[in-house]
């Protein structure tokens, strides 16, 4: 049985967020833009991403 996945991509900087967003991207495993992490899909990385939507991309199936 083959698991859903996302993939997850810094596009912008993290100068000017908050905490709370900085410790998602570090709980997500990214550090640098254009850094991308593949994770698996399921609802809390979903909740994760959400909070972090206008910093991220994310491509479905990956």
């Amino acid at each position: 049985m083959a698991q859903d996945k996302i993939k997850i991509t810094l596009r912008k900087s993290t100068s000017g967020s908050n905490v709370k967003q900085r410790a998602v991207l570090h709980g997500l495993g990214l550090r640098r833009i254009n850094q991308t992490v593949v994770k698996a899909d399921n609802a809390c990385i979903r909740g994760m991403v959400f909070k972090i939507k206008h910093l991220v991309e994310v491509e479905e199936g990956a």
